[in-house]
């Protein structure tokens, strides 16, 4: 690491300097800790598709993609040009009134998805908060389920089994009320014995399990049909609301939810990422009787904040998801084949140097060809890498390795990666996954003999 740190810094000196004035005024120079690189992150001057420039020339070719939000890449023109005329012609920063596009927008999201009603706010974490706030008022119920390893935001419910520290069942911040950490029950993602045995044990308490049909930050693993179909038949049963956060995958595997896909209806879904085409938009769609609560005189505060609803943002959003649905057949199917691709290419590229790996939940055949990618360093060849508890141990996989040393030795190659590699987006080509793999194989040579 401190190798490459070294030429990493003589490659882009420009960033180098633009941290240390960052240090003076910006916690570890970044607003977000995923943005933060080792030994410091490319400050960027420029993005197109695939690719982004930082301020030293450097060009990089990103699979971070917005936190795998930019289905179509960085800065689709249908997007901006959209932007820039409503710009031109007035309109887009009058925050405070309501607008067509917000209809609009919210008109598509009900109709691709079968939500009955929508609020939107601004990020993900919003959404999964006021979800969970309205599935415990609607019920009544103190009680959350989620999965050991699944990342719903930084909000209260969300911050409880996370990260692996010899199992799940921890806080994951300091300063969370004890109650809502004792309120909050973990179960194991795709493992429908053990989701029936916590709802026999927990069922009659549970406001909500809120699940990823692909969890994120945990793998990026599809669910198994079995296992989503087990969690709408308990929810049901024991009179909990199942809220399936789609804030990752609504419209990146197709123009709508996935839940529609393994064809499991929630209670509730929240929305972001894609849906927003690059601006902060996050929604949450579902039964009318549940939103109703959130209405003139309502009793749950999901108010969405100052910037909910933002003109600018819900042009973007509209045009963006008329956009995915109008070219869902030329879009998604590109997708596939090109995760596709990656996959075999990169995982080729590793064998050929002697380093073995695999990606996360690459035996599930309920969502093939997934355009998220989570690359794993296994310990043994023969593990199944299908859940959480494989995938974040650091007995099974080696995560310096994963996280810290690949991360800086494709930077060094202009590849940047975020959770070992990340996402494939319509502006990536054939191309681009060729240059990925000859990045890798370098990558391989430069890290082999340290191993």
């Amino acid at each position: 690491m401190a190798r490459m740190a070294e030429e990493y810094a003589r490659c882009a000196p420009t960033s180098a300097a633009v941290q240390k004035r960052a240090l003076r005024v910006l916690v570890d120079g970044v607003s977000n800790a995923l943005r933060w690189v080792e030994p410091f992150p490319p400050r960027i001057a420029r993005a197109r598709g695939a690719w982004v420039e930082d301020e030293d020339g450097n060009r990089i070719l990103d699979f971070w993609q917005g936190h795998y939000a930019n289905v179509l890449g960085h800065n689709p023109s249908v997007v901006t040009e959209a932007l820039a005329q409503a710009f031109a012609g007035g309109f887009g920063l009058q925050t405070g009134f309501v607008d067509r596009a917000q209809v609009a927008a919210a008109e598509i999201l009900c109709r691709r998805t079968g939500a009955e009603r929508v609020r939107f706010t601004t990020s993900g974490a919003l959404a999964t908060m006021n979800a969970v706030l309205l599935a415990r008022a609607f019920t009544g119920r103190d009680y959350v389920l989620k999965v050991g390893g699944g990342w719903h935001g930084g909000q209260p419910w969300a911050l409880k089994g996370v990260a692996f520290k010899n199992g799940f069942d921890h806080a994951d911040s300091r300063g969370l009320p004890p109650t809502v950490v004792d309120h909050v029950v973990l179960t194991r993602f795709n493992d429908p014995d053990h989701l029936h045995d916590t709802f026999r044990r927990y069922g009659d308490r549970l406001a909500a399990f809120i699940v990823e049909p692909v969890i994120g930050a945990g793998g990026m693993m599809p669910a198994t049909r079995a296992y989503l179909h087990a969690a709408r038949e308990l929810t049901r049963k024991h009179g909990a609301l199942l809220i399936l956060d789609e804030v990752i995958t609504g419209f990146r595997f197709r123009a709508g939810n996935v839940g529609a896909t393994y064809g499991v209806s929630p209670d509730l879904t929240t929305f972001g990422k894609a849906i927003g085409g690059g601006m902060p938009v996050a929604a949450v769609a579902g039964r009318a009787d549940v939103l109703a609560q959130c209405g003139r005189g309502g009793t749950v505060k999901f108010e969405g904040g100052t910037y909910a609803g933002h003109p600018a943002a819900m042009l973007a959003a509209k045009t963006m998801l008329a956009h995915l649905v109008a070219h869902e057949d030329e879009i998604y199917p590109r997708l596939e084949r090109l995760s596709a691709l990656l996959r075999r290419t990169v995982t080729e590229a590793f064998a050929g140097e002697g380093i073995p790996v695999r990606f996360a939940g690459d035996r599930n055949a309920d969502l093939p060809n997934n355009s998220l990618h989570m690359l794993l360093f296994p310990y043994e060849e023969g593990r199944a890498l299908d859940t959480p508890d494989e995938v974040l141990d650091p007995n099974v996989c080696d995560h310096e390795l994963g996280e810290r040393v690949f991360r800086l030795a494709m930077l060094l190659e202009n590849v940047h990666t975020v959770h070992g590699l990340g996402a494939t987006t319509a502006a990536h080509t054939a191309d681009d996954v060729a240059f990925l793999g000859e990045a890798c194989r370098r990558a391989a040579r430069r890290i082999k003999p340290f191993l």
